[in-house]
């Protein structure tokens, strides 16, 4: 008996794999929340990945902003430690900005150099040359700042 089917080779008052119900497809509540499912389930995925595209921006240009303001420290640092003291003698300390060390005025996110001679006993800035510099690069505008000290060479 090649042909056989289930029905035929099994035995009398034995019970149905599906309980009497025959399997004709899926039923309406089944195809339902299938579809609920496909519905909601990307809508939190989607807001993951706009989140973190939003992010990587954010930190490309925070990334650029920093090494401007890092290539512009170094930039004053290479300068002679006397043209720095010259300069921070003829400005008014850390509250103006050195103009012949900062980018021209209205040039979009300037970057403003700052110098002014620092005390390191007293931990403070001081009127007179001390052989210690504070160099402050910011942005204009902005809350990014690098600060540092140079000294003379002995």
């Amino acid at each position: 008996m090649l042909g056989n089917t289930s029905a035929e080779t099994r035995k009398p008052g034995a019970a149905c794999a599906h309980s009497g119900r025959q399997s004709r497809g899926f039923s309406y509540v089944e195809v339902l929340v299938a579809t609920l499912l496909i519905a909601i389930v990307p809508v939190p995925a989607v807001e993951a990945l706009h989140s973190g595209i939003q992010g990587s921006g954010i930190h490309g240009s925070r990334s650029r902003d920093h090494f401007r303001l890092v290539g512009k420290l170094e930039e004053v640092l290479a300068k002679p430690f006397d043209v720095l003291s010259e300069q921070a003698d003829t400005t008014g300390g850390v509250s103006v900005p050195v103009s012949l060390l900062s980018d021209s005025a209205g040039s979009v996110g300037r970057l403003l150099v700052y110098l002014a001679h620092y005390d390191a006993d007293a931990k403070t800035l001081s009127g007179s040359a001390t052989g210690l510099i504070l160099v402050r690069v910011s942005i204009e505008g902005s809350n990014d700042v690098l600060t540092t000290l140079t000294r003379s060479e002995p």
